[in-house]
């Protein structure tokens, strides 16, 4: 694995292979775990080369507080990309991505509007921002993101759709802990009695799930099995025309979200 810090030595070690690669793009924030792993395998299953990311990404952070807590395991990450077969890992700095003077944004809106949009004011501003900045400097022929981040799977969408963006995007189902719960980089900030509080979200959605399919509202059933935490919201969404149970709630000082689609077959996602 070639480790490339720098947008000229991105841009060199790629150019002279794109006319004849399938070029595959996983973008990660870092903190690695199984998720991002099977993120890796199903690129590896279809690109070559393939490309990952690690890079914090200041914009997407409302709350410095929040941005300065985020898990950095640089060596630790490195070795998981290396190990699921990642031809480069591109790792740029802050500085490097947003230079003194750099003032241009992506503003969306659609379906960035509402939920994480409405809860994390500027979020998607900066999640879309850093991806077509990504998707400039890779020049991926499929970028590779988990359903977990439902919302932003969709804004990403939106934004491949509307910059006419000649990327196609996959979405790999959201790996789960035995407990059912989703795996995420700020599960690690959970005590044992928080981790048992935070099962309330994949039973609320097995809950929505089983309520939608015998004609019942979903949101009410989810809603009723979140009585233990902090509900930011639980509601019903539309992505990309695809109905979605989405969940963000508190334990403790950590904030969770996690979704399932209510059109998923009898089989269920697996929560």
């Amino acid at each position: 694995m070639t480790i490339l810090r720098t947008i000229t030595e991105a841009r060199r070690a790629l150019d002279p292979i794109r006319p004849r690669a399938t070029i595959g793009l996983v973008p990660t924030m870092g903190a690695l775990h199984d998720g991002h792993t099977a993120l890796f395998r199903a690129a590896r299953r279809v690109c070559s080369p393939v490309v990952a990311t690690i890079f914090v990404n200041p914009p997407q952070f409302g709350d410095p507080a929040d941005l300065a807590a985020y898990p950095r395991e640089e060596s630790r990450d490195a070795a998981t990309v290396a190990e699921a077969g990642v031809d480069y890992l591109f790792t740029p700095s802050a500085a490097e991505m947003y230079p003194r003077g750099y003032d241009t944004w992506i503003d969306i809106g659609g379906v960035a509007l509402g939920f994480e949009g409405a809860s994390r004011p500027g979020h998607f501003r900066g999640v879309a921002t850093v991806c077509l900045k990504l998707f400039s400097i890779v020049q991926p022929r499929i970028a590779f993101f988990g359903q977990k981040d439902a919302q932003q799977v969709a804004v990403v969408r939106q934004l491949v759709r509307d910059m006419n963006l000649p990327i196609e995007l996959r979405v790999v189902p959201t790996v789960r802990d035995r407990d059912g719960l989703a795996l995420s980089s700020r599960n690690a900030r959970l005590s044992r009695d928080e981790r048992l509080q935070a099962l309330a979200l994949p039973r609320a959605l097995e809950a929505g799930l089983a309520a939608r399919r015998a004609g019942r509202d979903p949101v009410a059933a989810a809603r009723q099995e979140l009585k233990s935490v902090d509900i930011d919201y639980v509601a019903e969404a539309d992505l990309d025309g695809r109905p979605t149970l989405v969940v963000a709630a508190r334990v403790g000082r950590t904030r969770l979200i996690d979704n399932v689609p209510l059109d998923e077959p009898d089989d269920g996602p697996g929560i």
